[in-house]
């Protein structure tokens, strides 16, 4: 179990930090589908199976959520999946826009939406079992990671000046792409708390120190903040060498 535990960890951090540095929507996206798995196998090495399975549930419908969207993004942006030629696309496709945002603040695990329902379960009953620092450090960094990687996709694609894609098309007409969207959005909303009724005895007890309970929100408050202020600038030619090793995944498909 030390051994998933560390394996566990470092695919989360991987998925996190590489997630980052790229502009490509869709593995931004997978990147950080990676992360969540890694998020269940660390709540498996743990030995919390059914909360694992609780975080597979509610991750896999706002994981939808945000494929679908960035589907209905992709295809009304002539096609490309490059975020950079994105930009201000919350004019275009304001309904997408509260879908997707709605998914990723699920993803980060913003209070009471579903993700937060699984995310801080696990979170809190792996500080209560208490493993070391170490693993509890790097267990709230990648949750702050998580934070970055969505602020600056949303930013990118729906806050920032427009990056010059080839065409713009309203798609949202067209209730064949934006049904399921709006479905899977409220799911993103409810799912949560409905499925922790159905699966866990109440009350549960979780004992913790003040700090440690609010350690999730500190840090997914704190990397928001720093994310936003961070998005004027771009990366310099210092982080050439590391937005390359990141970008290729640790050299790890090598």
């Amino acid at each position: 179990s030390a051994l998933l535990l560390f394996i566990s960890i470092m695919t989360m951090f991987m998925s996190g930090v590489v997630a980052i540095f790229e502009y490509d929507l869709k593995k931004i996206i997978a990147l950080s589908t990676l992360s969540q798995l890694g998020m269940m196998m660390f709540s498996i090495s743990l030995g919390l199976y059914e909360l694992a399975f609780f975080h597979l549930l509610t991750h896999a419908l706002f994981k939808a959520l945000l494929f679908l969207c960035a589907g209905v993004l992709i295809h009304g942006a002539g096609n490309t999946q490059d975020i950079r030629s994105f930009g201000g696309l919350s004019l275009n496709f304001p309904l997408v826009t509260v879908c997707m945002n709605l998914a990723n603040l699920s993803l980060c695990g913003v209070p009471f939406l579903a993700g937060f329902y699984s995310k801080d379960l696990i979170v809190e009953l792996a500080c209560q079992y208490s493993w070391g620092i170490f693993v509890l450090l790097m267990m709230f960094i990648c949750l702050s990671l998580t934070v970055l990687y969505s602020v600056r996709l949303t930013y990118l694609s729906f806050v920032g000046s427009y990056g010059g894609g080839t065409s713009i098309s309203v798609c949202e007409s067209d209730y064949s792409l934006v049904g399921p969207v709006v479905i899977l959005s409220f799911t993103s909303l409810v799912s949560g708390p409905i499925l922790s009724w159905l699966n866990f005895p109440a009350p549960v007890l979780i004992f913790l120190p003040a700090f440690l309970k609010w350690g999730a929100l500190f840090f997914v408050g704190v990397s928001l903040l720093v994310m936003l202020s961070l998005q004027g600038l771009t990366y310099s030619y210092k982080w050439g060498a590391v937005s390359k090793f990141s970008g290729l995944m640790w050299f790890l498909p090598w």
